[in-house]
């Protein structure tokens, strides 16, 4: 943790929908005249698409039929963990691109399925934002969570998360169900290990849960929208947080625990400006100061 370069880590598994929430940020940061240095999770990952099928069949031949994105042995991890303690300390580090589609190659200029070249992060910014896998995990090995001054948990209902990721990946990257759905049992066990204790370390956990029946997400024919969806926000440390401000603004909220508000779905992005925008002002403000 910084109080000079501080580190913002927004994590939750494929599908649980952090692009989102990266959006919100960058609504904060615009309006507050914010200049973050960004990391998708996707840039640390180990391999290129051919070389995880590579590394994937290599596991398999070996017997371990779940090697996956969501563990440490895909992943740059130690990396990671690097680039979060650099710019710490410095404001400084480095990241790339992992292309995902033709689109994107257009604008990176590197072939889908590959990374861009690595490169610095722009001279002066105010903090770092991290969006991906990996922002709050510990292993034996690496503490990322440790470097972070703001956590964010992005954990919709399982059925939820699944329901999204089969559509994304169906309709944006041209995947199958059945492929979709090998991905996620083949994932399950780094899930378990690696996605879920993240969410202990987390400050903040947003929980989108649909008030319409998932109990078969592979055979959804829509996501649930916002309106047919709750979301509960739990806070790791509720001290200092206004809840009678935040039930007032947000209608039809209520308090299920002392540390947790379940808001209507479609208040989520006006929840996350009222409880994220002064955390991250705080923030800037420390770093301003001790300058």
């Amino acid at each position: 943790m910084s109080a000079h370069h501080p580190i913002i880590s927004v994590t939750g598994s494929s599908g649980a929908g952090t692009t989102s929430v990266k959006k919100t940020f960058d609504q904060i940061f615009r309006r507050e005249h914010i200049t973050p240095a960004y990391i998708e999770g996707d840039a640390f990952h180990r391999f290129d698409r051919a070389g995880m099928r590579a590394a994937m069949a290599a596991a398999a031949a070996e017997g371990n039929h779940h090697f996956s994105h969501f563990g440490p042995q895909a992943n740059l991890l130690a990396e990671l963990e690097e680039v979060f303690r650099r710019y710490g300390e410095s404001g400084t580090g480095r990241t790339r691109t992992y292309v995902h589609d033709a689109e994107e190659a257009a604008v990176v200029g590197s072939p889908p399925g590959t990374f861009s070249a690595w490169q610095e992060f722009p001279g002066e910014t105010d903090l770092l934002l991290y969006e991906g896998l990996h922002g709050a995990v510990v292993t034996p090995e690496v503490d990322i969570a440790r470097h972070a001054d703001l956590k964010i948990g992005v954990v919709p209902v399982l059925n939820l998360e699944w329901i999204q990721k089969i559509h994304r990946d169906r309709s944006t990257r041209g995947y199958s169900t059945e492929a979709v759905m090998d991905t996620i049992l083949r994932r399950m066990p780094d899930y378990v290990h690696f996605i879920c204790p993240q969410f202990t370390q987390t400050d903040i956990n947003f929980q989108r849960v649909p008030t319409v029946d998932t109990s078969n997400p592979f055979i959804a024919r829509w996501i649930p929208t916002a309106d047919e969806s709750m979301v509960v926000i739990r806070f790791r440390n509720p001290r200092g947080i206004d809840f009678s401000y935040l039930h007032a603004m947000l209608k039809d909220s209520f308090m299920s625990r002392a540390n947790s508000i379940v808001i209507p779905g479609g208040k989520l992005d006006l929840a996350m400006q009222l409880i994220l925008t002064p955390m991250i002002l705080r923030l800037v403000e420390r770093k301003r100061i001790r300058r």
